[in-house]
């Protein structure tokens, strides 16, 4: 790649160790190659999966050498109750991705999808001067015909330029989505992008799948605007970092990651 472009886990993909002790998954991911990671479960008062206040936090991530490449967050942390604190916690971190996880219930309907577009917006627009950025993470069903539309579809095209749409290539792709297509159609969208293999054996990591990569990595050199890569590939249960250390070592040999 041209981009020199720092990779992240998503430590979602480790959430067994995390469990155990979030310190030590730090380390462990660090001494991996990790650039980053990026937590989950944050609601707009509390962290879902462990109870540390934000500057501890941020000491781990500082003690190994790790940037909080984002957070995915529930949609009721952009909401104008929580966003003050949200902002708060987020900066603590010195993260400013803040990107809802998923919301299936509002991407079921056509009328949910605006109305997600509209949280969306109006929190981008709270941000802006802050340096920070809000945005929305695929899943599978996200790629879903609504009402005769594609549901990621009419989020993107009713949502702000600077709406992150951090596209998780796998799941896009597992529910029947046409991920490079969507790269194409949505330039400079994907601010963090995620990285999921696709239609391999089981245990498959990125690169032994049926996944674009040299495509997918053309088109982010092209035409996006991608600060950072986040690995997904995980063992079902979320334990060890084999799966996570096989997916950097991937990345290394296409030449993405350093």
């Amino acid at each position: 790649m041209k981009k020199n472009i720092p990779v992240g886990v998503q430590l979602f993909a480790v959430r067994a160790e995390v469990s155990k002790s979030l310190p030590e998954t730090l380390k462990s991911v660090a001494a991996l190659g990790y650039k980053g990671a990026e937590p989950w479960g944050y609601d707009g008062s509390t962290l879902i999966w462990q109870k540390h206040p934000a500057k501890d936090i941020r000491k781990m991530y500082d003690d190994v050498g790790l940037k909080c490449c984002g957070f995915h967050v529930a949609t009721d942390s952009l909401q104008p109750a929580n966003l003050t604190r949200s902002v708060e916690f987020h900066q603590t971190l010195g993260n400013k991705f803040l990107i809802v996880a998923m919301d299936k219930v509002r991407m079921a309907t056509t009328a949910g999808i605006h109305e997600l577009a509209g949280i969306l917006n109006s929190t981008a627009e709270a941000l802006k001067p802050l340096g920070m950025y809000c945005g929305y993470h695929a899943h599978d069903f996200d790629a879903a015909v609504v009402d005769g539309w594609v549901g990621w579809e009419v989020l993107f095209e009713n949502t702000r330029a600077d709406v992150i749409m951090q596209l998780d290539v796998g799941n896009y792709a597992s529910g029947g989505g046409d991920s490079v297509g969507i790269l194409r159609k949505f330039s400079n969208r994907a601010r963090s992008l995620h990285l999921k293999e696709f239609g391999g054996p089981a245990g498959a990591v990125i690169g032994e799948g049926k996944m674009d990569w040299p495509t997918i990595f053309q088109l982010v050199d092209d035409q996006q605007n991608t600060e950072w890569f986040v690995v997904e590939d995980c063992n079902a249960d979320g334990s060890g970092y084999e799966v996570v250390g096989r997916s950097l070592q991937a990345l290394k040999k296409m030449g993405v990651a350093k």
